[in-house]
């Protein structure tokens, strides 16, 4: 076993493009071994994996905020070698990491379609769509090893080949933290600590419920009233999740996806509020603002959301042309490579692995199609098959490079066109209605998990080739990480849908899968669909893209509820205050780095004390406070207090980080 130098550095070259001649010399050197695999990464990355699916799958379904799992991750994993005084950590630490982070993608591939199963079927009560735990597995599960077996010929041109071209912003921030790994000690405490006051401030709030989970004006006369006869409403969520998730978003973001809102709440609903009309001839002046909004102005954020999805994939045409000129060049250089002996940090998966582990997985789909109550034939196997397969591989690049240059995936706009196209050629081979849906979703969840996986393994492999992991290694782990993830947020789903549901108050929020469901459903049914809301959305998204506005991050402020993005501001906020106070840019970097600790710390806490609050109330645990309490004045008061002094420990402990 090789001990590693107290002082690790990455080279000079690390992030710039290499001269002719000069060659990246990793960390870990490429003749020795290090210890990479063993029970400790296994055990930690599987924990992990468990963790952070559940948190993430949480926070997606209940707040429509998914956040990226790989940098609290990375923290955990360098504070608890750190602690446990491993000999070779930072070889470890990546692995555990590459394992643990299967858990956001294999998240976002499932939460952004198959809940929209649920979502339809409560409007269609009367259609039996019924989807059961493992048809949700299985469908993350195919979509994940897809993700990676695609994505695998493309690593050596992404990591190696594209070397300095492409800034991989996460892939940068996992391998700083990761290669400072003497503070680890120090920053795994703060994590803990913080996700303990995360997690017990929102178990008290939603599952005993001693203070509102929502500051509303309407707990006034005033604010109801002007609730009431002008439709102006004021209502933000006192949790610590969207909080943490505001500081890590930033300002600009923040305030990008609040303007959005405070479009479609503070000027398109009162609008509407005065003038508008319902296609019953009701006067909208009698509705509720939360009515107005759920059944007209979210529309024309669903219409925003797909037409930023598929701006995103026009802007990565060139890259989807490239992609076939790649993958043989990759295969080509396979070839070559087997003569000679590859180095340790060089070596992926051989290609006759890779092609059988395409057979295989195209083998378990079709049986999957076949068996799992699915009501498919062969002919309409064979279509499913063609579809995913041909979506998956088409936009894998896509997915890779966009997270490769800005750190984001238009997955769930890629999802939407494969959805809006699998619709129609699915409907053309008999399958409509109610198991059309399902078949379409399905479809839809393993290519939205196969894009969200390729996304995200590209920043474990830039990681792994900056510090001087073992590729295959990485990626034999990766599919283990899938496995785990994928039971891990079945469950998560099932619990959750069951729990909360998708309407009515305090119900899942779920902004990508109700966009899908609303795609899809009169493309099955026949029925009506809102186009000119859809069109206002969808100009308004290629204005905005024009003028250099993030298109989706407005549209998804205008789809999401207002309580569900003003606390994103608040945390926004705050994140620029801690780090423009000094004059000093290395201390205000150094209260930025501490704040973005407890910021994760109090939205991973929330998420998780959110999953056990689900299941609590799944299993009719009743813990909640009298009910001559809730909704009273000082109930409501008091989660203003709350919500205050919440904001004040992430300011307070932010800014006590002193000069040097």
């Amino acid at each position: 076993m090789i001990e590693e130098e107290k002082e690790i550095k990455l080279p000079d070259n690390a992030y710039t493009e290499l001269k002719e001649g000069e060659k990246y010399k990793p960390i870990l050197l490429s003749d020795k071994k290090y210890p990479e695999v063993n029970l400790w990464t296994v055990l930690w990355g599987i924990l992990m994996a468990v963790i952070f699916s559940a948190a993430t799958a949480y926070s997606g379904l209940r707040f429509g905020q998914v956040f990226e799992a790989a940098i609290p991750i990375a923290i955990i994993a360098v504070g608890i070698s750190t602690v446990a005084k491993r000999k070779s950590p930072l070889s470890e630490n990546v692995i555990i990491q590459s394992i643990g982070a299967s858990s956001g993608v294999i998240v976002a591939g499932a939460i952004f379609t198959l809940p929209a199963i649920y979502i339809i079927q409560e409007k269609n009560p009367d259609i039996n769509m019924q989807i059961n735990f493992y048809q949700i597995f299985l469908a993350s599960l195919f979509g994940g090893f897809l993700g990676i077996l695609f994505l695998i010929p493309f690593r050596k041109y992404f990591v190696s080949d594209m070397h300095g071209k492409y800034p991989f912003p996460e892939a940068t921030a996992t391998t700083e933290i990761l290669v400072s790994g003497a503070k680890g000690g120090a920053q795994a405490k703060l994590l803990l600590i913080s996700g303990l006051i995360g997690g017990v401030y929102d178990f008290l709030m939603t599952s005993f419920q001693l203070w509102a989970e929502n500051i509303s004006s309407r707990m006034f006369a005033v604010g109801e009233k002007l609730a009431m006869e002008y439709k102006f409403l004021f209502k933000m969520n006192a949790g610590s999740i969207l909080l943490g998730t505001g500081f890590l978003i930033g300002l600009k973001y923040s305030l990008i996806i609040c303007a959005g809102s405070l479009l479609s709440w503070w000027f398109i609903v009162p609008l509407l509020g005065q003038f508008g009309v319902t296609a019953d001839g009701v006067l909208m002046q009698q509705l509720d603002p939360e009515l107005i909004f759920s059944n007209y102005v979210r529309y024309i954020g669903i219409g925003g959301i797909a037409m930023a999805g598929i701006i995103g994939v026009i802007k990565s045409a060139g890259v989807i042309k490239s992609s076939f000129g790649v993958v043989f060049k990759a295969s080509k250089s396979k070839a070559d490579e087997s003569q000679t002996k590859v180095l340790r940090t060089e070596r992926d998966i051989s290609m006759r692995i890779i092609l059988f582990g395409f057979l295989a997985v195209a083998l378990l789909i079709a049986i999957f199609f076949l068996t799992g109550g699915l009501q498919m034939n062969i002919t309409q196997v064979l279509v499913g098959l063609l579809v995913i397969f041909v979506f998956a591989f088409l936009f894998t690049t896509v997915a890779a490079t966009a997270i490769a240059t800005v750190g984001t995936n238009p997955v769930s706009g890629m999802t939407m066109m494969t959805l809006i196209l699998s619709s129609f050629i699915l409907s053309a081979v008999g399958l409509q209605g109610g198991s059309g849906i399902i078949t379409a979703l399905i479809v839809g969840g393993i290519v939205c998990s196969a894009l969200a996986m390729a996304g995200g393994f590209i920043t474990d492999l830039k990681i792994g080739y900056w510090i001087g992991s073992s590729p295959y290694k990485q990626q034999a782990l990766k599919f283990l990480g899938t496995l785990v993830s994928a039971l891990t947020v079945g469950g998560v789903i099932l619990i959750l849908s069951k729990t909360y549901g998708y309407t009515g108050e305090g119900s899942l929020v779920a902004p990508q899968a109700n966009a899908m469901a609303a795609i899809i459903e009169p493309l099955m049914f026949g029925g009506e669909t809102p186009w000119i809301l859809y069109i206002i959305g969808a100009i308004l998204a290629i204005v905005l893209d024009r003028i250099g506005i993030p298109a989706l991050a407005f549209s998804l402020g205008m789809f999401i509820p207002l309580q569900l993005n003003l606390p994103l501001l608040v945390g926004g906020s705050i994140a620029w205050l801690i780090s423009t106070r000094s004059k000093d840019e290395q201390l205000n970097k150094k209260r930025k780095e501490k704040g973005t600790l407890l910021a994760s710390g109090l939205l991973a806490g929330g998420a998780i004390m959110g999953v056990v609050s689900a299941i609590l109330k799944y299993a009719n645990v009743e813990l909640s406070a009298p009910a001559e309490w809730i909704g009273s004045m000082p109930y409501n008061l008091l989660s203003i207090v709350m919500f205050i002094l919440l904001c004040s420990y992430l300011i307070w402990h932010s800014l006590s980080v002193k000069k040097e």
